[in-house]
C-alpha cells in the first residue's frame, strides 16, 4: 500500500509541475521523507498524508481510491501464455492472459501444415470473431462455403454462424484472432 500511495503522490506532484522541494515547503515535510514516500520506502502517517493532500490540493480520499480498472496494461511478448492441445494443429499465443475481467480474447494462432485434407466440421457458439491473416493461406468454412484468405485479409463473423478453419498448405498459417466472449479466462 505504501508503494501505491507513493506512486499517486508522485503522479500528482509531477502533473502539477511541482518539485519535491516545493511540495516539501508547502506541506512542511522534508525532501528526503517525500522522496522515500514516493518510492514506497517508508510508511506515511495520516497527518503527513493530510499535509501532502492539502499541498497538492486534493481530498485525502484521493490516495485511497482503487485504481481504475481500465488502465492500460502492457503484456510483454515473453509473458504470453502458449496453449497447444494434444495432437492439435493449432498453437495459441494468448495475448491477453493477464488481463482481469476482459471481454475479448486476442490470440495469435499458428496453424500447422496438414499432410492430408481432413474433414472440417463447422461449429457455432455465442459471440463474434475477427481474424486478420498474418502469414500463409488461411482457409475458413462458413456454413457450407469455403473461403481462402491471404496475408493482409481479414474477416469478421458472428460466431453463431457455423464456422471452422484449417490450413491445407504445406506452410505455416499465422493469424491474429479476436473473439468474444472470452474463452481463455
Amino acid at each position: 500500500m505504501h508503494k501505491e500511495i507513493g506512486e499517486k503522490i508522485n503522479e500528482l506532484r509531477s502533473s502539477k509541475g511541482m518539485t519535491l522541494k516545493e511540495l516539501g515547503e508547502k506541506a512542511n515535510l522534508s525532501v528526503s521523507f517525500l522522496s522515500q514516500a514516493e518510492r514506497g520506502l517508508t510508511s506515511i502517517a495520516i497527518n503527513s498524508l493530510k499535509k501532502i493532500a492539502q499541498a497538492l490540493d486534493v481530498d485525502l480520499n484521493h490516495f485511497f481510491t482503487p485504481p481504475e480498472s481500465h488502465r492500460p496494461m502492457i503484456i510483454r511478448s515473453y509473458e504470453h501464455e502458449v496453449i497447444r492441445i494434444d495432437e492439435s494443429k493449432l498453437i495459441y499465443h494468448n495475448l491477453g492472459s493477464d488481463i482481469p475481467d476482459r471481454q475479448i480474447d486476442p490470440v495469435i494462432v499458428t496453424i500447422l501444415p496438414s499432410q492430408n485434407v481432413e474433414e472440417v466440421i463447422p461449429y457455432d457458439h455465442q459471440g463474434e470473431e475477427f481474424v486478420y491473416v498474418l502469414e500463409g493461406i488461411f482457409t475458413i468454412f462458413l456454413e457450407d462455403r469455403q473461403y481462402e484468405l491471404y496475408p493482409g485479409d481479414s474477416i469478421h463473423i458472428s460466431s453463431t454462424t457455423p464456422h471452422n478453419w484449417a490450413n491445407f498448405t504445406n506452410k505455416l498459417v499465422k493469424i491474429l484472432a479476436v473473439s468474444t466472449p472470452s474463452v481463455f479466462k
